[in-house]
């Protein structure tokens, strides 16, 4: 059995957003941006429906979306405040696909990777002690999906995004497991995003064959130290494409 799958097909993710979707995301890609500082007042609803050409309702269930997040406090009388980064649901999939929009913020960059490997090499290590055979031939079936489909589409990624989840489920620990949708995203989103121009820099297949030898070998500290180096390696990758796009946008400007 697969895991959940948490991200939309490839047509489905291109499909327009409803109104306030798109609002939404517009304003909150400028958030994570750093392009909206925190402790600014948005404009009105009245104003912003108008430049946005909206409906006030629709700006309205914008904000609701943002707020809900943990972007931006709405105070009767004081306005819409963009809320400080320890705030923000940074665990959430949409406020991550957002940051993975553009380069993304350095030290979120980095903080996002440093939870990774706190986690994951402490699930990887719990599953290998404690996988059933379903969970363990759920993996080696993602790594076939993963062979035979590439991480250039949709089906690759999904594939990816088992492997990682079945992982978390494996350990056995509900309050890791709880952490899957976020996980999942961060995996999901940083693929996309090095490869969003071009291929991948790295065939990361092989990270994840060795995670998969470990678990399947019952081997705990060979299964934390794969998962270690694979989320390394992936940090490595993110951050050469990151700083690739950061130089071509900055002689495109200048």
């Amino acid at each position: 059995m697969h895991a959940q799958n948490l991200f939309a097909s490839t047509d489905e993710r291109k499909r327009p957003l409803r109104l306030h979707g798109t609002v939404a995301r517009d304003i909150g890609i400028r958030i994570v941006a750093g392009r909206i500082t925190p402790g600014r007042v948005l404009e009105g609803e009245i104003a912003a429906s108008e430049r946005l050409k909206v409906s006030r309702t629709a700006y309205r269930e914008a904000v609701r979306i943002l707020a809900a997040k943990g972007l931006v406090e709405v105070r009767p009388k004081r306005g819409t405040r963009v809320t400080e980064p320890r705030r923000w649901h940074l665990l959430d999939p949409d406020v991550i696909s957002w940051i993975f929009t553009g380069p993304p913020d350095e030290r979120l960059l980095q903080g996002l990777f440093e939870l990774r490997s706190i986690v994951e090499p402490a699930a990887a290590a719990l599953a290998a002690e404690r996988r059933s055979a379903q969970q363990l031939d759920a993996l080696r079936d993602s790594l076939e999906r993963m062979t035979t489909h590439s991480l250039a589409i949709n089906d690759g990624q999904q594939a990816d995004c088992d492997f990682h989840q079945t992982l978390l489920a494996a350990s056995g620990n509900p309050f890791l497991v709880s952490l899957t949708s976020g996980v999942a995203a961060a995996v999901t989103w940083t693929t996309i995003f090095k490869q969003r121009k071009k291929p991948l820099p790295r065939d990361p297949l092989p990270d994840h064959e060795r995670v998969y030898r470990a678990v399947a070998s019952r081997d705990a500290p060979a299964a934390r130290d794969a998962m270690t180096e694979l989320v390394s390696l992936a940090l490595l990758d993110t951050t050469q494409v990151s700083s690739i796009r950061r130089r071509s946008r900055r002689a495109s400007q200048a």
